[in-house]
């Protein structure tokens, strides 16, 4: 027994130095990027802006693997079963990480035991547009007239369980009120339809809503983050106009298989907090409505499980089910 306790320590030894070696080469090879949607969404134009950015200070590729469908569900998958060697990485967002696993009954993974989160690398409030011919300028104008025709006010999301659905039912919960959710598939042709006025109110990112708003095709009267945006200061954030204290934002983070050597989260952790802050990246994420984070592994932890806690309420409460 004790010649055998000692192979196994020598075995595991030899394992850890081995692993400690590899980390310390890290990176050697290309490194892959799994992006949960096609290409051209916001989520794949962010992962080739770090992916550029790291490239240009890594002796290595980082090489955009766009696996979309299911919501998310066929990216995660093969990001949680993939090696713990960081060549496999993750950009997840808030709906894949925190909303899929409380949307679903069952899924091939658990998020918080087999991802590793690296750092949360940008936050994104919606803008909360409605259409010009309703009576309302302020979230405080919006409450009181959904108070006034409870149940008559459509307001629509790019489909049932979406991040701006939720934060729609969250508004609804916390301001007491009642209103008709239109399900679509897409953000595009709900925006179509809120011009049109098909219906009254949505939650839409502000890159593709700005520049209705600039045209006077549909009226924003908030912007769902913590602080206004830099790119339309004018707009007042829904706290400031009418629910004090609502915040409703989502993010993009980088995650690795669980198990990954703790000095190669670090490493990627510097090289894209380092990315993340340039001035340049700052500025291009505020162009495209975003705000950069480059948070610790620790905080974007920290971030997954209150989202997982925040969500999870408003989904129970609003009985929002994918299957």
């Amino acid at each position: 027994m004790r010649k055998l306790a000692t192979v196994l320590l020598i075995l595991a030894a030899t394992a850890h130095g081995h692993a400690q070696a590899a980390a310390a080469e890290y990176p050697t090879k290309p490194i892959r990027l799994l992006v949960p949607v096609a290409p051209g969404g916001g989520n794949d134009l962010l992962s080739r802006h770090i992916a550029q950015k790291l490239g240009e200070t890594s002796p290595q590729r980082i090489v955009v693997d766009n696996r979309a469908g299911a919501g998310g569900v066929i990216a995660t998958e093969l990001a949680a079963r993939a090696p713990a060697d960081g060549y496999t990485l993750l950009m997840g967002g808030s709906a894949q990480i925190a909303i899929n696993p409380q949307l679903h009954r069952k899924l091939p993974y658990d998020t918080q035991k087999d991802l590793a989160p690296i750092t949360l690398i940008a936050d994104f409030p919606s803008l909360v547009i409605v259409h010009p011919g309703l009576p309302v300028q302020s979230v405080k104008d919006l409450i009181a007239h959904a108070k006034a025709n409870p149940g008559r006010v459509a307001y629509g999301s790019p489909g049932n369980g979406s991040g701006t659905h939720l934060a729609v039912e969250l508004l609804k919960i916390q301001a007491g009120i009642d209103l008709i959710h239109v399900p679509y598939k897409g953000a595009g042709p709900a925006l179509a339809d809120l011009v049109s006025g098909q219906i009254a109110l949505l939650l839409n990112n502000p890159l593709s809503s700005l520049p209705y708003v600039r045209t006077g095709r549909v009226r924003a009267v908030a912007v769902t983050g913590a602080k206004r945006l830099a790119a339309a200061p004018n707009i007042p954030t829904v706290s400031e106009s009418g629910l004090p204290g609502f915040t409703a934002t989502h993010w993009l983070g980088l995650l690795a298989p669980a198990r990954t050597p703790p000095s190669i989260i670090s490493r990627l952790h510097r090289d894209v907090s380092n990315a993340v802050h340039q001035r340049e990246t700052v500025e291009w994420f505020q162009g495209q409505g975003m705000e950069a984070v480059g948070s610790t592994p620790s905080d974007f932890s920290t971030r997954i499980r209150a989202d997982i806690s925040k969500w999870g309420k408003v989904i129970e409460s609003a009985g929002v089910r994918l299957d």
